[in-house]
């Protein structure tokens, strides 16, 4: 069951893409959690026809995990993280012909339209245009979407809730202890019951590519080992394989940020080299170490590395202007906790690893310091910077040691607790607990004022969405809206549509593509403080 601002942003998502009806039955699974059939039938109000019909195109999409369970039978849940990942389909479109082109982008979308499908729906759908070459583009690139895991099997599995799986496993594990269990062996069990459920998607994510038959005119080990796209198996887009490249694109402008735009580069080399095995974004830092020779391989041919250092000779080697970068990353120059902290890569000898851990807790910092500084001016960034680096500190001690008045320091403080950013620890002097015999301690709770943020951001989002419908139900735009589909007047608006009609589509458009913008800002802040957040257990 989902907070009041993620389902007010889901059910709007529903609604935009399958309609009201859909997204009552939506709505009813948010707001009461799990449901069977008459319980969603009864809260919605709807038809059991209707209830059914939308049970269906939810499940096709990937938005409703359905269970059967020995009290209640069959249970449906909706699948929140599927369906706020809906607002980044145009960027894995786009993402997918920057990779493969537009025979690429044409698969994700039509799978992303559909939810799910096999290899010949997918083929005889694209190839209608082109139907002598098509064929052939269309198997060689989806051959390719599926090795390297953009597109991936949707099996039974992929319908089940993992929490329900979870749980049932660590409960398994449990029954396996004699006696009372002690703390180490109820981790062990989570962790074997873990264990277990990520081996079970690994295995059910190679079901999609099968041996290709031998050719026995040709006794070549090339050919015998060939695999090729099961056509029998559905398949759906692997959201996690496109959400590493944002958060590498991330990465590199975080770097040019923060140093400059030869180091962006150094840096996207170094992603790009490591990239083919970059498949979870749970990943601490690259799997595999790269080595210095396969960065400048991946390196554009007209950069000028030279232009973003102060070298003694005028022209140095590439590798030597490659090794001074990575240097620079790594925080050579610091080799303390604080140096390591700001680092981007880890060098160890010849070989280089980047680390998405680290850079992931320095974005989602970054984003709270933006909040702060936004509400409360730098002096609420200097207060959670002075939190952060002492952990805990009562107000004298702030205002002493952050060099601000105590006047200033109470409100604010105040303010910033009030919005989550900092929160207040009691610590009694005696056993009594009297209010008045108690240190009252300040200190930043990450994960209540991520959480606390991300809330906002959800509700920002759910606002934008109304704005823009709001807007386009405006009468007079509405009409014209609908004028404008019409096959001859969308052949030449200039002849079929006024020119108060076009000055209204003019401002419509230049508001959509305001909103627009908003709202990718605001997922991009989304992105870093929830699929970044993976890594929160281990956060300060």
């Amino acid at each position: 069951m989902a907070d009041a601002d993620t389902a007010r942003l889901c059910t709007e998502i529903v609604r935009s893409v399958f309609g009201p009806l859909t997204a009552a039955i939506a709505s009813v699974t948010l707001t009461h959690g799990r449901l069977g059939f008459a319980q969603l039938v009864r809260f919605s109000k709807q038809k059991p026809r209707t209830v059914r019909a939308a049970i269906l195109v939810l499940v096709q999409h990937n938005l409703l995990w359905h269970a059967q369970s020995d009290d209640e039978g069959e249970v449906f849940e909706m699948n929140v993280d599927e369906c706020l990942l809906r607002l980044r389909y145009g960027r894995y479109v786009w993402l997918a012909e920057q990779l493969y082109g537009k025979p690429g982008a044409e698969i994700v979308e039509l799978v992303l339209d559909h939810g799910k499908l096999r290899p010949p729906d997918i083929i005889s759908q694209l190839s209608v245009y082109d139907p002598i070459k098509g064929p052939a583009v269309l198997s060689q690139t989806l051959h390719k979407l599926v090795d390297e895991g953009y597109l991936k099997p949707s099996t039974l599995l992929s319908h089940l809730s993992p929490r329900d799986k979870r749980i049932r496993y660590e409960a398994e594990e449990k029954k396996k202890i004699a006696g009372f269990p002690t703390a180490k062996e109820l981790r062990e069990a989570k962790e074997v019951a873990e264990a277990r459920l990520r081996r079970e998607e690994e295995e059910a994510e190679q079901v999609g590519m099968k041996r290709k038959a031998k050719d026995h005119t040709f006794k070549r080990k090339a050919v015998e080992d060939e695999m090729e796209v099961d056509d029998e198996v559905y398949f759906r887009v692997n959201c996690e394989r496109f959400n590493v490249h944002i958060r590498n694109k991330l990465i590199e402008g975080a770097a040019s940020e923060r140093f400059n735009q030869c180091a962006g580069t150094v840096l996207k080399a170094t992603l790009k080299a490591t990239e083919s095995k970059q498949r979870k974004m749970s990943d601490i830092r690259s799997v595999d170490p790269t080595s210095l020779a396969n960065i400048a391989m991946h390196l554009p041919e007209d950069v000028d590395l030279a232009s973003g250092l102060l070298m003694p000779s005028k022209k140095p080697p590439i590798m030597t202007l490659i090794k001074e970068y990575l240097g620079i990353l790594a925080s050579m120059d610091n080799p303390t906790a604080a140096g390591r902290a700001a680092s981007f890569v880890s060098l160890n000898g010849s070989k280089v690893q980047v680390e998405f851990e680290i850079i992931a807790r320095r974005l989602r910092r970054r984003v709270l310091e933006a909040v702060a500084r936004e509400r409360h001016g730098d002096e609420g960034v200097r207060i959670i910077r002075l939190l952060l680096d002492t952990a805990m500190m009562d107000e004298k001690q702030i205002s002493k040691v952050g060099m601000m008045a105590a006047k200033d320091v109470r409100p604010l403080l105040a303010a910033m607790s009030a919005e989550a950013l900092v929160s207040l620890q009691e610590v009694p002097k005696s056993a009594d607990r009297n209010p008045t015999r108690m240190f009252y301690l300040w200190f930043v709770d990450l994960q209540k004022a991520y959480s606390v943020l991300l809330g906002n951001m959800y509700k920002t989002l759910y606002n934008i969405a109304a704005r823009r419908q709001a807007e386009q139900d405006e009468l007079n735009l509405k009409a014209v809206l609908e004028k404008r589909q019409r096959s001859d007047v969308s052949q030449d608006e200039e002849r079929l549509l006024t020119r108060n009609e076009r000055e209204l589509l003019a401002r419509w458009d230049k508001k959509r593509e305001k909103l627009t913008v908003l709202e990718m800002r605001v997922e991009e802040a989304v992105f870093i403080l929830r699929d970044l957040g993976i890594f929160a257990i281990n956060e300060d």
